[in-house]
């Protein structure tokens, strides 16, 4: 199988992993929601859904082309995984590894923490050794090439990521100190199992930082691998002195097979009961449900006045009592 940009795939029959069908796709190998991936070969990452499919010939299309309409580590894992599935196969669970970190920011081994920082580094315009020009391109065409160039690169990385320390190494560090502080209960993560919800309390003098995410530049106090390796909780409360964030992890936005998270509650009502209180200035956003990490944030202000733990509580019971308002799933999620 060869792989195809996805503006080139025209009507050549394909297959789409990690992303949207086109008119001539065969079959789609995507976690991604409403996707139409066959329930047999459901799993969390889209790669695993690809070993998945490599694995049972009767689902097996008459297609030689797969293409993906974004750039990302899983959707570059399950192409690889299409296009040299022999190499692949000799690193099938850190091939894996490395999409769960990239699309979960959780991880096995660090080393596929590692090979996900590096792929991150090559889609990073300031960082690439890739030519600035690619850069420069409209986004489907950048994309196509991060593809075409990547392919060729992860196959050394998944046999030693070593050679890549000056891509990985610095962002390495920042997840080996938050991990530290989290050894050391400096930040502290407690869960509130039955809302799905994770509580994370940092230290007021952290400062942010660049951090990667979906091969994305984010900033972040505590690097999000540290904790979303600490814990399972979908729906993650950042508290930091007078600051507060709520955050929907990915997991939530696409089709897990080994759980179902806690469904979406839409949140833009109580943003909008918190701006009637809110005297720093600030003003208190919803992204979304939609959004693949949506978050309730507070922008304009760095600090909120409404007391925290007030806040704690509203959120918890929002949680606690909204409807769903997002299911990616294919069946319908029977409401209360």
């Amino acid at each position: 199988m060869r792989f195809v940009p996805y503006t080139e795939i025209g009507s050549i029959p394909n297959v789409i992993v990690d992303g949207a069908r086109t008119t001539n796709t065969l079959l789609t190998l995507s976690h991604w929601p409403k996707s139409g991936t066959p329930a047999q070969l459901g799993d969390d990452t889209s790669t695993a859904i690809v070993f998945n499919y490599l694995d049972r010939p009767a689902f097996h299309v008459d297609a030689d082309a797969v293409s993906n309409n974004h750039f990302d580590e899983d959707g570059l894992a399950g192409i690889l995984a299409m296009v040299d599935a022999a190499a692949a196969e000799r690193h099938r669970d850190l091939i894996i590894d490395v999409a769960q970190a990239g699309d979960f920011g959780i991880y096995k081994r660090r080393e596929a923490a590692r090979i996900a920082f590096t792929l991150a580094a090559y889609a990073d315009p300031e960082a690439s050794p890739f030519p600035k020009a690619l850069f420069e391109q409209p986004y489907a065409a950048m994309a196509a090439d991060l593809y075409i160039r990547l392919l060729e690169v992860l196959p050394g990385l998944l046999d030693s990521v070593e050679p890549y320390r000056a891509l990985w190494e610095v962002e390495d560090a920042r997840l080996a100190t938050s991990e530290a502080l989290l050894e050391r209960g400096q930040i502290t993560i407690d869960e509130r199992d039955e809302l799905d919800l994770a509580i994370a309390r940092l230290p007021e003098d952290l400062i942010r930082y660049p951090v990667h995410r979906f091969t994305q530049l984010r900033m972040a106090e505590c690097h999000p691998f540290a904790l979303h390796n600490r814990t399972l909780r979908t729906r993650l409360l950042i508290l930091q002195g007078r600051r507060a964030e709520l955050q929907y992890r990915y997991e939530g936005w696409v089709q897990m097979a080994s759980r179902r998270p806690a469904p979406r509650v839409d949140l833009s009502g109580l943003a909008n009961e918190l701006n009637q209180e809110e005297s720093s200035g600030g003003l208190w956003v919803f992204d979304g449900v939609d959004q693949i990490t949506p978050r309730l944030h507070l922008e304009g202000s760095p600090t909120t006045s409404i007391p925290i733990d007030s806040l704690v509580t509203r959120l918890e019971q929002q949680l606690r009592i909204g409807p769903p308002a997002w299911n990616p799933y294919d069946e319908e999620i029977p409401r209360p």
